[in-house]
């Protein structure tokens, strides 16, 4: 940058570098409060006895004297990192590498990398070298430093010490290469034939020998809609997994419909292609919404602060396993996408969803030719919740085979009836118990999980009422 240099192009560079700025900033608060996290949950477990069991979701002590050293003296470490992560959020001060810590640390492993010297300065030069500039609206195509017209000529805006390089009016130099958008070509043509802000890049791809020019926009917010109106025509309940979409479409009774269906995804490889595989599953996933009319219940999840191994020990395989489920980036991209078709996306909490929909649904749901896995039955219970409904249902009763044994029936009692919380009638009589009339097991004590009103469904994992919006 220079003093005679144009205000577009330096304002491309500032952008540029405030995007990395603001990045490496959330990365820093998340490694801090993974830390904070981390020291926690060693100084709980360091306080209780050796031994000590834990009890519900709280772990108890160390298994063995050993352990307990070695876990003090890494909470003296984490507790450095801490104060030294602090310190640089407080002071503003991060770490940027233009072009990539990943191949930036790939120089000190060139041999497993398969790459020579020269072949890993290419590609360095090329991660640094890029052009990118933000849309304007109003202006002619959406873009006045660089330029795309319907039929794909680029042209650049250049600055002054450069303008004796122009090669068409206006200080201007129009590439001779023409570009082609065969992924969303159409609404790319909509919005610069209206002159609507589109922000392009150009990059260079070693690999395959080419240059690329990326279009970009931002979308408009998406309107929440009331619950009511998405609870009309039934939808579908989601469970996320390591490997795959568990889904399940339901009425508006919260009645199973049809075979349940699955989207599965492979997360090896490199992020370009596990972000292609997420993307596969989520189109998957809305087109078959958007053929049914349904509107899609996903879990709320967060694993930030669960995939420490403070927190889960030895279990290496949970970690590993909660560690590469993609709910971030899959709901970041199941909104945009979602709203693209105009799909409705719910927020349902988490909590007890897989187990309660394998207790109440897995069996009920399991016949001779369908094997219902826990994912399928959880995907239901997802269903239930963002419907309103309980997720326990009612099982059928015994067969009239003798007096006692027959139970209450298998109709769904709605919210709006009496008593329908309340314990069964005892019908007078002879009884082969040894209990008394009045005096069963059916107690009025309704405050279970699956009962829709009662406490244990308003605690503080309850769902929220509004949709999932951008």
């Amino acid at each position: 940058m220079t003093g005679v240099s144009s205000s577009r192009w330096a304002g491309s560079i500032t952008k540029a570098t405030h995007d990395q700025w603001g990045l490496a900033r959330r990365s820093q608060l998340a490694h801090i409060q993974s830390l904070e996290a981390g020291v926690r949950m060693i100084a709980h477990r360091l306080s209780l006895p050796v031994g000590e069991k834990g009890s519900g979701r709280v772990p108890g002590g160390y298994a063995s004297r050993r352990e307990w050293h070695a876990k003090a003296r890494r909470l003296h470490v984490l507790t450095d990192r801490l104060q030294a992560v602090r310190a640089d959020w407080e002071t503003g001060r991060v770490r940027v590498v233009r072009g990539g810590k990943g191949l930036l640390n790939t120089r000190h492993h060139l041999k497993a990398a398969q790459l020579t010297e020269k072949q890993w300065r290419t590609r360095w030069q090329a991660e640094r070298r890029f052009l990118q500039a933000d849309g304007e609206s109003g202006k002619r195509f959406g873009n006045e430093t660089i330029r795309v017209t319907p039929d794909g000529e680029i042209s650049l805006k250049l600055p002054a010490p450069l303008a004796y390089l122009a090669n068409a009016p206006h200080g201007r130099y129009v590439l001779t290469a023409r570009v082609a958008f065969a992924h969303r070509g159409e609404q790319w043509a909509d919005r610069i034939h209206a002159n609507r802000a589109v922000a392009y890049r150009i990059h260079e791809d070693t690999a395959r020998g080419r240059w690329y020019l990326t279009a970009s926009w931002t979308n408009p917010a998406t309107k929440t809609v009331p619950l009511a109106s998405v609870r009309a025509g039934g939808l579908a309940g989601v469970d996320t997994n390591a490997d795959h979409l568990a889904a399940w479409r339901l009425d508006t009774h919260g009645n199973p419909i049809g075979a349940p269906r699955r989207f599965g995804y492979d997360l090896s490889g490199s992020a370009a292609h596990r972000d292609a595989q997420v993307r596969h599953a989520l189109i998957g996933l809305l087109h078959w919404a958007r053929r049914h009319h349904l509107a899609l219940a996903i879990e709320d999840l967060d694993f930030t602060a669960e995939t420490t191994r403070e927190k889960h020990g030895r279990r290496k395989k949970f970690r590993k396993l909660i560690s590469g489920m993609p709910v971030a980036r899959l709901r970041a991209r199941l909104v945009s996408m979602a709203a693209e078709l105009g799909i409705t996306v719910v927020a349902v909490d988490p909590a007890y969803t897989s187990r309660w929909g394998t207790q109440h649904w897995q069996q009920p749901l399991t016949t001779a030719n369908r094997k219902t896995t826990r994912h399928d039955a959880a995907a239901v219970a997802i269903g239930r919740r963002a419907l309103g409904h309980p997720v326990r249902r009612r099982t059928a009763p015994p067969p009239h085979d003798r007096s006692d044994r027959a139970g209450h029936r298998t109709v769904q009692a709605p919210p709006g009836v009496p008593g329908r919380e309340g314990p069964r009638p005892r019908v007078p009589g002879p009884r082969t118990r040894s209990l008394r009339a009045g005096r069963g097991a059916k107690a009025g004590d309704q405050d279970t999980q699956h009962r829709s009103g009662r406490p244990a469904e308003h605690e503080f994992w309850q769902q929220d009422s509004l949709p999932l919006s951008i």
